[in-house]
């Protein structure tokens, strides 16, 4: 079918030019925050923040996402390529260290089209593909000379848990597959020196998120990342599970309800044990040079608000 969509594992196929996709949106580019942003990895926040654009849905949906509003499309605002553009080259203004696109997988074509205008008009910033990495390699391929760095989620190891998590048992397949094309097409990671400031210019970084419960699981991830990849790429293990399901069951969410009742153990957040048995995990493996974070990471006030802030023009403001 003309326009059908496949860009990512779920293949819906659907007529996206006024259909709505398994990632929840149509060919319609949704954005619900472009702001300076500064919990993300050092050489990607650094001290001046980096450039983060929201997009709204996602194909992959996991039921436990603490950007669920985003995620499931309930926020956001339509916004044309050009505007996209313009929101790129305001970030840079405000001193961003680069452009972070979060999600985008749904609007790879748009986005595509966005980053050229915005180059065309002087946006000299590194690109970068914040991603669950449930992503096709084709897609991936078609993101070949615009993006720069991959900020890649691998976050499962073993099918029975993305199934259980995600609804999506080929997951870790589909995950390491796209991850070795970002991997071929960026390189080992490259850094230059921005505004006095380390900044990853190229490259991988697979991230992590230790689940509830799951400690296992997250060794495995360890172990695919050591063998598979080993220092070519940085790798990023975090703690930050906020059990944001826990507020929003008490609030009457039967979505909610029904994922606690399904999975208890994600109504409580990681403890200090199980994230320092995982560090200790990826020392033993080698891997001493990865990214950590510290207990407060682990807050719903780390989410951000998704009020709009920066999509529309300045004029334009609500």
């Amino acid at each position: 079918m003309p326009d059908a969509c496949h860009l990512c594992p779920r293949d819906c196929g659907a007529h996206r030019r006024g259909s709505v996709g398994a990632c929840g949106v149509t060919d319609r580019v949704v954005v619900s925050r472009a702001a300076l942003h500064f919990w993300e990895e050092p050489p990607i926040s650094g001290s001046s923040g980096s450039g983060t654009v929201f997009f709204s849905g996602c194909p992959l949906r996991c039921v436990y996402c603490q950007n669920a509003d985003i995620a499931y499309a309930r926020s956001g605002l339509e916004v044309s390529v050009e505007r996209l553009a313009a929101i790129m080259s305001e970030l840079e203004g405000q001193g961003a260290l680069n452009i972070n696109c979060v999600t985008a997988t749904s609007f790879i074509p748009q986005v595509k089209r966005a980053v050229s205008l915005a180059r065309s008009a002087g946006m000299r910033l590194p690109i970068v593909w914040n991603t669950s990495s449930y992503e096709t390699v084709e897609s991936v391929s078609r993101l070949d000379g615009t993006v720069d760095v991959w900020l890649a989620d691998l976050k499962y190891a073993h099918r029975d848990v993305a199934q259980r998590y995600s609804r999506a048992a080929d997951y870790p397949d589909a995950a390491a597959a796209a991850i070795d094309r970002m991997l071929e097409l960026s390189g080992e990671p490259c850094y230059d020196e921005y505004r006095g400031q380390t900044r990853l210019v190229r490259g991988v970084c697979i991230r992590h998120l230790l689940l509830p419960g799951n400690l296992e699981d997250s060794k495995r991830v360890v172990d695919i990342v050591a063998k598979r990849y080993g220092d070519r790429v940085l790798l990023s293990l975090m703690n930050q599970y906020t059990p944001v399901l826990v507020s929003a069951a008490r609030s009457g969410d039967k979505q909610a309800q029904a994922v606690l009742s399904d999975c208890p153990e994600l109504a409580r957040r990681v403890t200090d044990a199980e994230y320092e048995e995982l560090l200790d995990y990826a020392d033993a493996r080698g891997l001493d040079g990865y990214f950590w974070q510290d207990g407060e990471a682990a807050q719903e006030s780390f989410v951000p608000a998704w009020d709009y802030t920066g999509v529309l023009k300045p004029s334009d403001e609500l």
